[in-house]
C-alpha cells in the first residue's frame, strides 16, 4: 500500500482523505476535525493534531474508534474497516499468527472477560508482541478500575493512531528526506 505525503493529504479531496484518516482512527468526530484542520503542511502537524483532536474526544466517540479494531485474535472489528486498515491490523497482530490452540481459546476468553467487564473490547498496541504477552497484559488490565482503564485503553489507541499515521505517511526520517 503506497504511501501518501502531508502535501497530498493536504489536497486531496474531503471522502478520500478522510478514508485513508479513518484507517487510523475510526471515531468519525476524530476523522471530522483532522479534515477540518488541513491543510497540515507538516509531519509534525498532522501528529500534533491527530493527539490533540484524541484527547479532546468524548467517551462515545473512543467507543466508535475501539469498535473498528478486531478483538486480539480476530480478523475483523464490530465496525468495518478498510482494506488499509485491516492490513495493518493484520501486521499489527502477527505474533498471533502461530499460537496454539489452547492459548487463543484462553485470548478469546479473556477478551470475553474485558467485554464484560469493561463494555469495550481489549484495546492494545500489539505490534510487536507475542500472543503470550497480549494476553499477560490483558489478564493484568483486567484487575484495573474501570476509571483507570477506560485511560489506559485511550492511551493504547493513541499509539495505534501514531503507528498508524507513520505507516501512512512514512517514518520521520523518510519524511524528512
Amino acid at each position: 500500500m503506497t504511501r501518501v505525503t502531508v502535501n497530498q493529504l493536504d489536497e486531496m479531496p474531503d471522502d478520500e482523505a478522510g478514508a485513508l484518516l479513518k484507517e487510523c482512527c475510526g471515531s468519525s468526530r476524530w476523522v471530522a476535525m483532522m479534515l477540518a484542520r488541513r491543510p497540515f503542511k507538516s509531519r509534525d502537524a498532522v501528529f500534533f493534531a491527530a493527539d490533540l483532536f484524541w484527547k479532546s474526544l468524548t467517551l462515545r466517540d473512543r467507543m466508535e474508534a475501539f469498535a473498528h479494531h478486531p478483538r486480539i485474535g480476530e480478523k475483523a472489528g464490530d465496525r468495518p474497516q478498510g482494506e488499509r486498515g485491516a492490513a495493518w491490523s493484520a501486521r499489527e497482530q502477527s505474533g498471533m499468527d502461530v499460537v496454539e490452540a489452547e492459548l487463543r481459546k484462553e485470548i478469546a476468553e479473556t477478551n470475553r472477560e474485558y467485554e464484560s467487564r469493561f463494555g469495550y473490547i481489549y484495546i492494545v498496541s500489539a505490534q510487536g508482541k507475542t500472543a503470550a504477552e497480549l494476553l499477560t497484559i490483558a489478564k493484568d488490565r483486567l484487575r484495573n478500575a474501570p476509571e483507570v482503564e477506560i485511560r489506559v485503553a485511550s492511551e493504547e489507541q493513541q499509539k495505534i493512531i501514531h503507528l498508524r499515521l507513520e505507516k501512512l505517511l512514512g517514518p520521520k526520517e523518510e519524511a524528512t528526506h
